[in-house]
């Protein structure tokens, strides 16, 4: 024990006097006493700074006198008195009144106060002006709203919450315009619902998830569906939610469609190769200019023709189909490109370009001894097209398959409606394939693969191309899928927006 301990204690018992004092020069609480009755008994500082009445105003007074008319109107005051009376106390917050008629938001507490027997003496109510703390979390309450009012608002971007399963539990206006779902449909549902089927094959949406939670927030750019099946390029941001514990709450994904801006992008991107593109005419054109220069030298000198001029004839033959074939190709695509190209588009029946493309390219099948095999659907699918540029589009494909598949092989063309209102062109081959870290660039224009190497598979690169860029102009788009393992071949899908049949078509 130390000295101090050591110390009698010099303090005088608390007195009924200081008990009062303290009460009397709070300043920052009212706290007086009321009678049974609720009649005002005492009044200290902080009830005359708070309400505005001195004592001699207030004391024998009701303390209803604090109370708004519709407050009193439904009894509370006395309903306080009877809640503090029969649990000893009851604490509560409301709008009261000040002496010159202002509210203030107050917490008030009254406690029943008994004498040593138990004998009912009053009360004694204590209440603290929360007027600035009401006010700042109504202000932050009209924030919230605006805030949400704001996100459901919003237009141009989808705008949702995930739980942390990844179960949609909210909905903004700018959701459903970009994926046609109203909010009664999609709440509840996963979000995986917005992926193509190859994407949840490969559990694409968990892995997002899985990596927002890792990292933070998650950035991704890829084919998302709408309602109605249709694929739309979209840019996503998830971002993981915390709450203020550090739990993980779900999480917010933004959405927005870019298919345009993609569209846009694209025709830019093939814009800045015009140049390399002119380049090259000259050059790959050169070798075949000079053979068909040559033999026209010799047809011009020789008379009457020998056996070699009939193979020089037959080789300009060749040659001039060849020349055809990529000055058309190339032409084409300088067009789409500058935004050149016209395209005729009218009720068209995909059918029928598969009749015409089957028409143009099976002799050249059948000349390398493949096997073509048709597999349409008899249900007429129409689209608003331009069936030359239609047609050319499926030539392509099939040549392309025609190319890279070894003699006996088989090239498979078929069309199917997908998704409701998309028909879908696929042209499949048992040829060589593409690698698989080819398959995102083999659109891109000038771009040629591994099998580009191999002897007859060589040219441009842009036939690929000009099928991209025409199945754009149509609103529609082209996947490649492929193995890349030899006699698996690859396949191309042509997706293209359904149309009603025309009235003429009859039913």
């Amino acid at each position: 024990m130390n000295e101090l301990d050591r110390r009698p204690s010099t303090l005088a018992p608390i007195a009924d006097a200081d008990y009062r004092l303290m009460v009397e020069t709070v300043s920052d609480y009212a706290i007086f006493m009321l009678d049974p009755a609720g009649l005002i008994r005492s009044w200290n500082i902080g009830a005359r700074r708070l309400t505005g009445y001195a004592a001699d105003e207030v004391i024998g007074h009701s303390f209803e006198m604090f109370y708004p008319q519709d407050q009193l109107d439904i009894g509370l005051p006395r309903h306080e008195l009877e809640g503090a009376l029969r649990l000893g106390r009851i604490e509560d917050e409301g709008w009261r009144l000040r002496k010159d008629g202002s509210r203030f938001w107050a917490n008030v507490v009254i406690t029943a106060l008994r004498d040593g027997e138990g004998g009912h003496r009053g009360f004694a109510k204590v209440t603290r002006d929360l007027s600035a703390r009401r006010e700042h979390e109504e202000l932050l309450r009209q924030s919230e709203e605006m805030f949400r009012l704001m996100v459901e608002g919003v237009r141009d971007y989808a705008i949702f919450m995930l739980d942390p399963q990844g179960h949609i539990i909210s909905w903004n206006l700018g959701a459903q315009i970009t994926k046609g779902y109203t909010a009664e449909e999609i709440i509840g549902q996963h979000f995986s619902v917005f992926y193509p089927q190859e994407q949840r094959d490969r559990d694409w949406p968990g892995q997002e998830l899985v990596l927002a939670l890792r990292d933070g927030r998650l950035e991704d750019e890829g084919w998302r569906l709408r309602k109605d099946g249709s694929r739309f390029w979209a840019n996503v941001v998830i971002t993981a939610l915390y709450d203020g514990n550090g739990r993980h709450r779900g999480f917010a994904k933004v959405t927005r469609d870019l298919t345009r801006q993609r569209r846009i992008d694209i025709l830019e991107h093939e814009g800045r190769h015009l140049q390399q593109f002119i380049a090259m005419l000259g050059h790959e054109l050169r070798n075949p200019l000079a053979a068909i220069a040559n033999a026209t030298a010799l047809l011009q000198a020789v008379e009457p023709p020998p056996p070699r001029l009939r193979d020089l004839r037959a080789l300009m033959s060749r040659q001039v189909a060849h020349l055809r074939r990529l000055i058309d190709d190339l032409l084409d695509v300088g067009r789409i490109v500058s935004g050149k190209v016209h395209l005729e588009r009218t009720p068209l029946r995909l059918q029928q370009v598969v009749e015409e493309s089957v028409e143009a390219s099976a002799p050249e099948l059948d000349k390398r001894g493949q096997q073509l095999v048709i597999d349409v659907e008899p249900e007429p699918l129409w689209v608003l097209g331009d069936k030359v540029r239609l047609v050319q589009v499926l030539n392509n494909l099939l040549h392309n398959a025609g190319k890279f598949t070894p003699e006996g092989g088989l090239v498979r063309i078929a069309l199917r409606r997908e998704g409701g209102n998309q028909a879908a062109l696929h042209v499949s081959d048992t040829g060589c394939g593409i690698p698989p870290q080819e398959l995102n660039r083999v659109f891109e224009l000038f771009r040629q693969g591994e099998q580009a190497a191999t002897p007859g598979h060589g040219g441009f690169g842009i036939g690929l191309n000009l099928v991209h860029q025409v199945a754009l102009l149509h609103d529609g788009d082209v996947s490649a899928f492929s193995t890349g393992r030899p006699g698996e071949g690859a396949e191309f899908i042509v997706r293209l927006p359904l149309v009603d049949a025309p009235a003429e078509a009859g039913s």
